[in-house]
């Protein structure tokens, strides 16, 4: 009876210890996919439909101009990006530089001139919504997107001192006993 006992307890130790070891496997994060910026822009797009309940004559026109749409305010948004890739400092750089005045200045005014390019094809794309939408649906178009960014910063957020907590062993807080 002895013996039997600890074969089940020996088993089921071997088997508790394996899903732990696949657990921190990091083959697993790969198996977690990163949606390409196509499909991105397919969900959003299909988000927005049945958000804004068009009929199927209206989806037919309204899909490609949302499309372009969020494709050129991508190409916006990605512009200061690309400019620090080619540069060869990338998103993260490893040590932060101290920047000169000048350099703060280009900056600067790199995030004005993006701002009036995302500017200038939201007034564009406004245009073409406005053949397809009432004015209601486009704002809801811009209330929605907002609501989405909102979401994605409070995400980023939350990861972010989710890693930094990570780092740091955090004691329990033991209550306050009164005498």
């Amino acid at each position: 009876m002895k013996a039997k006992f600890i074969y089940v307890f020996l088993t089921c130790l071997m088997i508790g210890g394996q899903l732990g070891l696949s657990a921190q496997n990091p083959v697993n994060k790969d198996k977690k996919k990163r949606h390409t910026p196509e499909q991105v822009m397919e969900h959003q797009t299909n988000q927005m439909v049945k958000m804004l309940m068009l009929d199927d004559a209206t989806t037919a026109k309204f899909i490609p101009v949302y499309q372009n749409y969020l494709k050129e305010l991508r190409e916006c948004r990605m512009m200061n990006r690309a400019k620090q890739r080619a540069e060869g400092t990338g998103v993260k750089p490893e040590p932060k530089p101290l920047l000169t005045d000048a350099e703060v200045e280009q900056q600067i005014k790199g995030r004005f001139a993006q701002s009036r390019r995302i500017l200038d094809v939201r007034e564009k794309y406004y245009n073409e919504f406005r053949k397809i939408l009432s004015p209601k649906q486009i704002m809801k178009i811009y209330q929605t997107e907002q609501n989405n960014a909102d979401k994605l910063k409070k995400e980023f957020d939350r990861r972010k001192k989710q890693t930094v907590a990570q780092g740091k062993q955090k004691r329990p807080v033991r209550p306050v006993q009164k005498s």
